[in-house]
């Protein structure tokens, strides 16, 4: 008999809505956020209606901003720049590091803000922000060598990011841009993560923190956040086809910049027995539906290991729990234990289904799909953001699935029977962040990992963006300008020596660290 669910106490949207109003009443209207620049919460821009992809309900949109006033915004950001270079580190620290406290004490609040917005899961959102707080903890305990002669740059740092980590990616990277000395400016996900930007930037403005935040479409902002003269560094995270046009831009400029993008990260599988290790790690790479910079939505399989690897993979792939972040039999329970909820909207579950369909009418043969009722759903609620794991073997080659990373929860697999071939499925997108090369032998390992074109390569084990003092960056068109992670996050967002060098994948060069 299916169990009837509800929704945890205390975790409504209108709970976040109210605790944010109080939290942060500078940047909440009752019906609306605000953007912040020049110092201030503005009550403009023309906000949009928006919907929860977790069921489809109403939410706070962005407050979208025209040219004048980004470019507005973005002139107020040097004045803070050129006040805030000046700021003694010492000062600079004690800001941050108050910011980072601020953000502690409301960390439940910004993962629930999360679950709404974006449809992480409840553990997933919790370590999203936990990881921005804790990566940037670090900064600030170790900045001193790490800036040593290094200066500010000569403008603002403007951050265009993606929807899908706002506080681990975008958030972490804006703390740690203005600990070495730069004001930030960011622009808020068209697609979700307005309400959780808004109360982080509260928090770090409140501090003294030189932060701005609008809101509004790329094609229109992109004037001001990217060609504007007095932008220091671009710092971009997103699909290719937005990169290219931002890399265009930077490029003819001559700004710094720092443009990750999207690539088709491999898992490849070559003269390999460990089947259990394997199997434990399949529902974990279904973590937040794939939609990760980092995910592998790609197997290249040696075929005659074929039978092996599907002995291993399927039972684990239909383990995987898919179901509304906040659902619960009652309502004081613990939060539900889940791989992913909704992808980022309907129309992102719509044009997947519509692409796995299509694939398999031209050949791709469906290993697995999963049910609907298998889910974890409450009574009526729309269900239309939701799409359930996918497996398909062979996508054609004029299938999206074949060359480009779905961002959903659709993994495909190919095979081949020669290193040449493994080697050629596993480089399908010119490049990508990271990648894996399952393996027995180590000597097999060492002579072809260097030949995939990822920026990190694991042996029977995923890689990830990494915290800390893990570099990070990419390889072909997956990556532009500067690498990041580490001391190089530092080094990108601060001037050294003439004639400095910074490690990245520029037009000119490619430098590793």
């Amino acid at each position: 008999m299916a169990l009837t669910l509800t929704l945890k106490s205390g975790t409504s949207w209108s709970d976040a809505w109210r605790r944010c109003l109080e939290a942060a009443p500078e940047a909440f209207r009752d019906d609306r956020v605000l953007n912040l620049w020049d110092s201030s919460w503005q009550a403009d821009g023309h906000a949009l209606p928006a919907t929860s992809p977790v069921d489809g309900s109403p939410i706070a949109g962005p407050p979208r901003l025209g040219r004048d006033s980004a470019r507005r915004a973005v002139r107020a950001a040097l004045d803070q720049h050129r006040r805030w270079r000046q700021v003694p580190l010492p000062e600079r620290r004690a800001r941050v590091a108050a910011t980072l406290d601020a953000l502690t004490e409301h960390r439940d609040l910004l993962a629930l803000l999360l679950v709404w917005e974006i449809g992480k899961p409840w553990r997933l959102a919790r370590a999203d922000v936990d990881r921005a707080i804790d990566g940037v903890r670090w900064y600030v305990d170790g900045i001193e060598p790490m800036i040593g002669e290094r200066v500010p740059l000569d403008g603002p740092v403007s951050n265009i990011a993606s929807w899908n980590y706002p506080m681990s990616v975008l958030v972490h990277a804006m703390l740690v841009q203005a600990l070495a000395g730069n004001a930030v400016i960011a622009k808020t996900p068209t697609d979700g993560g307005v309400a959780c930007l808004t109360l982080a930037c509260a928090l770090a403005a409140r501090e003294g923190v030189p932060v701005t935040l609008v809101s509004g479409s790329g094609g229109e902002l992109s004037e001001a956040l990217v060609r504007a003269p007095e932008i220091g560094c671009v710092s971009f995270v997103g699909g290719r086809d937005t990169g290219a046009a931002v890399a265009t831009a930077v490029a003819d400029l001559g700004k710094r910049h720092i443009l990750e993008q999207e690539g088709l990260n491999t898992w490849g599988i070559w003269n390999y027995t460990d089947w259990e290790s394997l199997t434990a790690v399949v529902p974990k790479l279904f973590d937040y539906g794939k939609q990760r910079c980092t995910a592998y939505p790609r197997f290249v399989v040696q075929r005659s290991l074929f039978d092996e690897f599907l002995a291993a993979y399927l039972p684990a792939v239909r383990r995987v729990r898919v179901g509304h972040p906040l659902a619960v039999e009652k309502r004081d329970d613990p939060y539900p234990e889940l791989d992913f909820g909704p992808l980022i909207n309907a129309a992102k579950a719509k044009e997947l289904s519509d692409q796995v369909a299509e694939a398999i009418d031209r050949g791709a043969v469906p290993l697995h799909r999963g049910r609907p009722a298998d889910a974890r759903f409450l009574p009526g609620q729309d269900t239309s953001a939701y799409v359930h794991p996918v497996t398909l073997l062979n996508p054609p080659p004029s299938s999206p699935l074949h060359h480009a990373e779905p961002f959903g929860p659709v993994d495909t697999i190919v095979l081949v029977d020669t290193e040449a071939e493994l080697l050629a499925a596993m480089n399908a997108s010119n490049g990508a962040l990271v990648a894996t090369l399952a393996t027995d032998d180590q000597e097999t390992y060492d002579r072809l990992a260097p030949q995939i074109r990822a920026f990190k390569v694991g042996r029977g084990k995923p890689r990830s963006r990494g915290d800390r003092d893990e570099l990070f960056g990419g390889f072909g068109a997956s990556w532009r300008g500067a690498f990041v992670g580490g001391e190089l996050l530092v080094r990108a967002v601060t001037r050294g020596p003439a004639g400095e060098r910074l490690p990245g994948n520029f037009p000119e060069y490619q430098l590793m660290p």
